[in-house]
């Protein structure tokens, strides 16, 4: 019996991940925090406390294990202290590589994001070569996760087998904490989203983007990137299906960028002050200006990447949510 170390087995996409590494027949070995709450999902993994900024106790940690999967990060839009995002998602990714480059893991699976690769400028749908650079990130999340995957190409270099993944906007159950998309979801369904901005996401159930971890290690080429989406639409069209699936009315009010981007500026100074998380977040205004939409041809043509229909995956959100009480 093969054995996983993985990191982020607490958060979203990381616990999918480790349950279906553990229905595959995997020993799982998961890095936690001393106080991080663990998903009643994953009582059969191994947790080991550690720190993926302590670089000892990563090596330790992953000595013996016959695969990789890195998916921890710090995911926010906003942090007091924007040095803990560069900290969790830069230094953080070193010290994983460079313990499975002393243990010698013969294959990684690295969790990027799509928030890394680059974007066209007419909207068009991205792919994994569309051309980028760290002028086009928007935010300190986008420019840690860029850099991140700066030096996970460095280890692919040294001669560490990784294969990368960019996951799009993941939606489904299970997501506790929740993401900023998740919270976009909880708020329209506790009417707290009057309005929109014009703006579009990629879309993919989250059982899908784990299922496409397990294809990455499986059939993924080494030193490749693969895209885990699924369908493109705009936040209105999102809104639209949500209200079709929770009978949630969708808001028919459309903001200008202009004015939001000046009240998440005031929210932003007001934030440095209090330290609590400005409830508009100016980065997400900022990425709201482009349309984040991709083709994931690659991942679903060479790994076999599921498509469960996006209705679905809402549907699936949405019954979670008010299910553990986060909404309505």
């Amino acid at each position: 019996m093969p054995t996983a170390f993985i990191t982020g087995a607490t958060g979203f996409i990381g616990c999918h991940v480790a349950r279906l590494l553990l229905e595959a027949g995997w020993k799982v070995r998961a890095l936690r925090r001393e106080r991080s709450v663990l998903p009643p999902e994953l009582t059969d993994a191994d947790w080991r406390v550690g720190d993926m900024r302590d670089p000892g106790s990563m090596t330790e940690a992953m000595e013996g294990c016959d695969a990789v999967f890195h998916v921890a990060a710090d995911y926010r839009l906003w942090a007091r202290n924007p040095g803990e995002i560069y900290e969790n998602n830069v230094t953080g990714t070193a010290n994983v590589l460079e313990a499975a480059l002393k243990n010698g893991v013969p294959r990684v699976v690295y969790t990027s994001s799509v928030g890394a690769l680059g974007l066209n400028a007419d909207g068009s749908p991205a792919l994994e070569t569309t051309p980028v650079s760290i002028e086009d990130m928007i935010g300190h999340y986008k420019r840690s996760k860029y850099l991140a995957e700066r030096r996970a190409e460095d280890y692919l270099a040294r001669g560490l087998p990784i294969v990368m993944v960019h996951p799009s906007t993941p939606v489904g159950p299970g997501d506790r904490k929740p993401t900023p998309t998740g919270k976009i979801i909880v708020d329209f369904l506790n009417g707290k989203m009057p309005a929109y901005l014009n703006t579009g996401l990629n879309l993919i159930h989250v059982a899908d983007v784990a299922a496409g971890h397990l294809l990455a290690f499986d059939r993924g080429k080494i030193g490749e990137k693969y895209i885990l989406g699924n369908t493109n639409l705009t936040l209105a069209e999102i809104f639209q299906r949500l209200e079709g699936i929770s009978g949630v009315k969708a808001p028919r009010v459309r903001l200008p960028h202009r004015p939001i981007l000046l009240l998440a500026h005031i929210l932003q100074g007001v934030s440095r002050i209090t330290g609590k998380e400005p409830l508009v977040p100016l980065e997400g205004v900022r990425m709201a200006r482009k349309y984040m939409f991709f083709d994931a041809s690659k991942a679903v043509r060479e790994l076999g990447l599921p498509r469960t229909p996006v209705d679905s995956a809402l549907a699936d959100a949405v019954a979670w949510f008010r299910q553990n009480g986060y909404a309505r």
